[in-house]
């Protein structure tokens, strides 16, 4: 069941696990990107009202990642030091934490969504859209919460490739479900934008049931959930104190998107669903940072707690090196393959024009990002989540909104995605210099505890 990190070579344990994890995301990310295609054939207006939504949907991803980055962190770390039992308290006190804070958050969004989107500069032809898909889409907050955090205590353990495999039955779910529930075919009504959400929360509370069963009877991972109060109140702790900061990490990008998006909207609802079309196809051509960034934190967690500084070092450059040679590729292939890209999402020359200026604008960058999102990882995995934090407001919040607001009066709507490119190839190499200087720091202090 689990894989212990801290032996092997270490470019070989990075490969073997980061290979199965990205194969999931392709799947996982692919939710989204099989709703944006069957939307856009419903035209451009229900494309814009999804657009409009995806800072909201990313902010409460974030907030579940953060849960998960604290579970990773704290189960990798207990891996690490060989401690079974504590691993199983904290996947068990976790998943229940995120499920009952984000049925909170659920019930919050479900009162709010109309003053929160005409504040993000819906209009009120969208409203409608805006209304029948977050209504829907809000139900599943908690369900993905309880499936990221299980999936999440894998990954601690070592294992991404059951995480591979669920996240890729929850994919080949929704998209059979999207066609079905979004045209009405076989019987079912036509429900067009709502469909779309209801497929995606209809294939997340299968797999969700799936994976629990799977987890509980099969692998043994989870504690009794009937323990004091006081042992499952420390437990919240010790997550919290990665899990909170991470969750600021992450909710961090997704505010700074939605000012962005508040900016966009005064170009017109073409340039909004343009740069929704651009910001969907990220992810996809991401994936291999995403899986690189997602095996970072197990990785440095499981050989921080056992004492193997050196081999954090060296992941450091073997994560360096992977970010620049496939960012260097992205940045080739999507300046030719972007308008093929934006074609398929959308038939509206204003709509591809904006979604392939940023995909070609932001691909020089992604080889910066690459190294933010593993750095900031690896930080949580050692247990040092506010580097990560630093990192991600100063790119979004220092760095990107001050250059948006003097680049777009310079250059227009352009100038917004350059200043994104230039924070993400800046904060790259502050991060890689700073997880550098953390793990010697640590390594002398060892050395120095060892002579004395």
């Amino acid at each position: 069941m689990a894989k212990d990190l801290t032996t092997g070579t270490v470019s070989t344990r990075l490969r073997k696990q980061a290979t199965p994890m990205a194969f999931g995301l392709v799947a996982i990310i692919s939710f989204d990107a099989v709703d944006l295609f069957f939307v856009s054939r419903l035209g451009d207006m229900p494309l814009a009202a999804i657009a409009f939504c995806f800072p909201v949907l990313w902010l409460l991803t974030s907030l579940i990642i953060g849960f998960e980055a604290g579970a990773a962190s704290v189960i990798s770390r207990a891996t690490g030091r060989k401690d079974e039992q504590m691993a199983r308290r904290q996947t068990t006190d976790t998943v229940v934490l995120a499920g009952l804070v984000m049925l909170v958050v659920m019930l919050i969004g479900l009162a709010t969504i109309d003053p929160v989107f005409r504040a993000l500069g819906a209009t009120d032809e969208l409203m409608p859209l805006v209304n029948d898909y977050m209504s829907i889409w809000y139900w599943g907050t908690p369900v993905n919460a309880v499936c990221w955090i299980c999936l999440a205590s894998m990954r601690a353990r070592g294992n991404a490739l059951i995480e591979g495999k669920i996240i890729t039955l929850a994919a080949v779910v929704n998209a059979i479900l999207d066609p079905i529930m979004i045209f009405g075919l076989f019987g079912f009504p036509r429900l067009e934008i709502a469909g779309a959400a209801l497929a995606t929360v209809t294939s997340n509370v299968i797999v969700m049931i799936g994976t629990l069963s799977y987890l509980h009877f099969k692998l043994r991972v989870f504690a009794t959930p009937f323990a004091k109060f006081s042992v499952v109140l420390n437990s919240w702790r010790e997550m919290l104190r990665i899990g909170g900061p991470a969750m600021l990490t992450n909710t961090v990008v997704p505010i700074a998107n939605s000012i962005t998006v508040a900016m966009i909207a005064g170009y017109g609802v073409s340039a909004v669903a343009g740069f929704g079309v651009g910001i969907r196809i990220e992810p996809l051509v991401l994936i291999p940072f995403y899986a690189m960034s997602a095996v970072a934190s197990p990785f440095m967690g499981q050989n921080f707690a056992a004492g193997k500084l050196n081999r954090m070092l060296e992941a450091r450059k073997v994560i360096a090196r992977f970010s620049i040679a496939y960012g260097l590729l992205l940045t080739t292939v999507l300046f030719f393959a972007a308008p093929y890209l934006a074609r398929l999402f959308s038939h509206t020359a204003e709509i591809q024009d904006v979604a392939i200026t940023y995909l070609r604008i932001m691909a020089v960058s992604y080889a910066g990002y690459g190294m933010v999102m593993s750095a900031c990882a690896g930080f949580n995995g050692m247990g040092f989540p506010l580097p990560g934090v630093a990192i991600s407001v100063c790119r979004a919040m220092l760095v990107f909104l001050p250059l948006a607001l003097l680049l777009r009066w310079w250059l227009g709507l352009d100038g917004l995605f350059f200043a994104g490119a230039i924070a993400n190839v800046l904060l790259g190499l502050v991060a890689y210099k700073w997880l550098g200087s953390y793990i010697r720091g640590h390594r002398r202090e060892e050395t120095q505890q060892q002579l004395y």
